[in-house]
């Protein structure tokens, strides 16, 4: 996808373009049947976990906090930018909704530039399935091309830093951002990062609210994702690291799912052959509880076995609102976007990470239950009960 913003008269913010922005992303996800990702410096946030009196006050407290979820209201920074055009290049995982409301984000902000007299110019692309060798390949061309700013979100740290690392020896100036960082502790040299900083974090909470509700006991299977991806791996640690602690919980089985739902169906069916006794699923991106959530109840133990995962798919949400799913975690994906255009213009203009933006700029993950899920099919999808 190539962003090419054409200049706009400049005009102060008016409540019209919430309204804009709102709509545009409703628009993507429901294209999808996606959901978001981001976070802020703040830790996580939990939710209720008990189901409420569906009161009129309640369920406008719902909408009020499922909105906040995701932050929509965002405005540019007081930063002047040095120059009135700027070209970036981005490439993460996959094509996948999730990326494309980080997408979103991104195309605010430049639609934002764009009123101040600054075009901002991007390439926003992935393959279709995970390739860390297909994101290397991207990232020499992009190299070749003569970016302001080359954003990368890392498939695979071992591969991908040294590429990092070599095309910043050659002068380019690389970021990385949304789901996934290859940070100066695992030795690349990129020089900032917008995204989820806590993916440890997220998947240590929500195996909390799984083994909270399993009363410390039960047998549990975890689904990581794509093998390599540092924020799937980052939470499956955490997943692990949780379930640790409870000398009566066990992991019986870890599997990687390619961030896909059909894979994700397919292992869940078989572990649901094998472990009669199964207790719980952990899911570690926004595809796997999806497809575990469909073999559950098509095998009629959703009443059973306790799901909980990361983001918000459409149909999670629903699996969330009928009970199947007992937790999501929703990363703010709008916030992200937004972030890593006003980052990557900084960048470009040559300020360093401390000057005037941090080397990381974190985005929030909200925890959710079955109360709040009527209240963020209403905000994301536009969905009325």
């Amino acid at each position: 996808m190539v962003r090419n913003m054409a200049d706009e008269p400049k005009r102060k913010k008016n409540p019209a373009e919430r309204k804009y922005v709102l709509a545009a992303y409703i628009m993507v996800l429901c294209a999808g049947a996606a959901g978001l990702g981001g976070c802020r410096s703040e830790t996580p946030v939990q939710g209720s976990a008990e189901q409420e009196t569906n009161t009129e006050a309640e369920s406008e407290s719902a909408y009020e906090e499922a909105a906040a979820t995701i932050e929509f209201d965002h405005e540019l920074d007081d930063y002047e930018p040095l120059n009135t055009e700027y070209h970036f290049h981005f490439t993460y995982k996959m094509v996948h909704p999730w990326w494309d409301a980080v997408g979103i984000g991104m195309e605010e902000a430049s639609r934002q530039y764009s009123q101040r007299g600054v075009n901002i110019y991007y390439e926003y692309l992935a393959p279709e399935v995970t390739s860390a060798q297909d994101q290397v390949e991207r990232l020499y061309n992009a190299a070749e091309r003569g970016y302001d700013v080359i954003g990368v979100d890392v498939a695979d740290i071992d591969v991908v830093t040294p590429v990092i690392n070599e095309i910043m020896e050659s002068g380019q100036k690389v970021m990385t951002f949304s789901s996934s960082d290859a940070s100066r502790e695992d030795g690349c040299n990129r020089i900032a990062y917008v995204g989820n900083t806590h993916n440890y974090e997220d998947g240590a909470m929500l195996t909390e609210a799984l083994c909270e509700k399993l009363g410390y006991s039960g047998k549990v299977v975890v689904l990581v994702g794509v093998k390599g991806a540092p924020c799937h791996e980052e939470r499956a640690l955490g997943v692990q690291d949780v379930i640790a602690k409870y000398p009566d919980m066990k992991i019986v089985e870890t599997a990687y799912d390619g961030d896909s739902v059909e894979t994700a169906y397919n292992y869940t069916r078989e572990f649901l052959e094998k472990y009669e006794d199964l207790a719980g699923i952990v899911c570690c991106n926004m595809s796997n509880p999806v497809g575990a959530a469909r073999a559950v109840t098509e095998a009629g133990m959703e009443t059973k076995i306790v799901i909980v995962g990361m983001d918000h798919d459409r149909t999670a949400l629903h699996y969330l609102k009928d009970g199947s799913i007992y937790a999501l975690g929703v990363q703010d994906c709008f916030s992200i976007g937004f972030d890593t255009i006003q980052v990557a213009v900084k960048m470009a203009d040559g300020h360093l990470p401390g000057e005037i933006y941090p080397e990381k700029t974190e985005e929030i993950t909200t925890i959710i239950y079955q109360n709040d899920a009527a209240a963020m099919l209403q905000t994301l999808y536009g969905e009325i009960d």
